[in-house]
């Protein structure tokens, strides 16, 4: 158990993570209807959406879901074997894997159960619409980025910033 202790922050995210995740595409597959409807938030520029995604970000690698839901399983046994080389025991470690497990578990849960991960954030700007997304995409976006700022550093440093 002391073990799984050093990683407490990196569950209790992954956790949260995924939970957050989790609700908010519950609540968006029972809302809104699939691919049809659009809720206005705020006009012309943020709308609620129901949309699946066999692909990945941006839609790349359209209808091979089963084979990205393979890679996510591939991800996380790298992550759980390459622990000790990854910098977990530092706090921002923790936090930037935290976000990227909870955010591949969250992805992956939705590919195993409706063969499609659902996406729901879609912005627009002027005539440009960026690709729906949810929050897992979104924590792992801010927990690569901030693992990319951390390996930049020496964890010594960063330990101290965190603390």
């Amino acid at each position: 158990m002391n073990r799984m202790g050093q990683y407490r922050t990196l569950f209790a995210l992954g956790v949260a993570t995924l939970v957050l995740d989790q609700l908010t595409k519950l609540w968006i597959y029972f809302t809104v209807a699939f691919e049809t409807e659009r809720i206005e938030v705020i006009s012309g520029f943020f709308y609620i959406v129901h949309w699946g995604n066999t692909g990945a970000a941006w839609g790349i690698f359209q209808g091979r879901s089963f084979w990205l839901a393979i890679l996510a399983v591939i991800a996380l046994y790298a992550i759980y074997r390459l622990r000790h080389h990854l910098g977990l025991r530092s706090r921002v470690g923790q936090i930037s894997f935290g976000f990227l497990c909870g955010g591949i578990l969250g992805n992956l849960i939705d590919r195993i159960a409706h063969g499609h991960v659902i996406d729901f954030l879609d912005f627009r700007f002027g005539t440009f619409a960026w690709p729906a997304f949810n929050v897992a995409d979104s924590a792992i976006c801010v927990g690569v980025t901030l693992y990319i700022f951390y390996s930049f550093f020496k964890p010594e440093k960063l330990e101290s910033i965190s603390s």
